[in-house]
């Protein structure tokens, strides 16, 4: 922008100077005309120079504004300033609007990713790779093998869930059974449920037994990382044998051992309600 108006001047000096050499030659006698018209140009040509070099001298450097006049009525204090510096800032440089606008832009860039479902169950699990985990009460919507005899059905809410468990976990499903019938019921349950297809889980890691005690011998047999049950009994009999368990329990109760934790859901658990 400077040097385009310096480019300017310059011809504008040209121009002036070769526009005088000319009138002055018109008025000066044919004697002094035979002088070289170079040497009148740049006679003239010196001197606009100097003018304009004392003309711009004597400017301020920079041309001062107006400032706006008061309106009546209107409250000498912070809004007024606000408007006054809002005229008198300088071409090229930003408003607050904009600096509002960039700073946005920039925290909106820098804010922190949400974690992802499978990013929160690696968390959770501390990484663990083998799981074992009751059905009743934790998988199922059913809360004792009584009521599996009727019917099983896998709870909507923890399916999300339990898939991503079998994509990082060597995962094994366990419940006790009355009779084969509930044992077919809940294996068809989990197969409509679509559990079998994601590839992580197959019916052979689906145990079945006869008594509470047969659940806790195989979560010993398989040592996992972690073990998911419904009820406080097993849970305080493998507390001293499984490195983390977490007990689903409605109520949260008052003591549990360091290695225990509680939730009223596996999702809950998860974060995922």
């Amino acid at each position: 922008m400077a040097d385009s108006s310096k480019e300017e001047l310059v011809q504008l000096i040209k121009r002036f100077g070769a526009y005088l050499t000319v009138k002055i030659s018109n008025l000066l006698p044919i004697s002094l005309q035979n002088l070289n018209s170079r040497s009148f140009g740049a006679i003239a040509g010196l001197a606009v120079a100097i003018v304009f070099t004392w003309r711009l001298l004597r400017s301020p450097s920079q041309p001062q504004r107006r400032q706006p006049k008061r309106q009546a009525g209107t409250p000498s204090g912070s809004g007024v300033s606000a408007h006054s510096n809002a005229n008198l800032v300088a071409p090229g440089i930003p408003s607050s609007l904009e600096d509002s606008r960039a700073h946005n832009v920039v925290d909106e860039f820098f804010q922190p990713v949400k974690p992802t479902l499978g990013q929160i169950v690696r968390q959770k699990l501390s990484e663990g790779r083998k799981v074992t985990c009751r059905l009743v009460g934790v998988i199922l919507e059913e809360s004792s093998p009584e009521e599996i005899q009727k019917q099983a059905t896998v709870r909507s809410s923890v399916l999300e869930v339990l898939l991503e468990i079998t994509k990082f976990c060597d995962l094994y499903l366990m419940e006790r059974v009355l009779d084969d019938e509930s044992e077919k019921k809940v294996l068809q349950a989990l197969e409509d449920a679509g559990v079998f297809t994601s590839g992580g889980l197959v019916k052979d890691k689906v145990l079945f037994c006869s008594t509470e005690n047969g659940r806790t011998s195989f979560v010993r047999q398989l040592e996992p990382d972690w073990h998911i049950d419904s009820n406080p009994e097993i849970v305080t009999q493998l507390a001293r044998f499984i490195k983390y368990q977490l007990h689903i329990s409605p109520t949260r109760p008052e003591r549990t051992a360091p290695n225990v934790f509680s939730a009223p859901t596996l999702e809950q658990f998860f974060g995922c309600v």
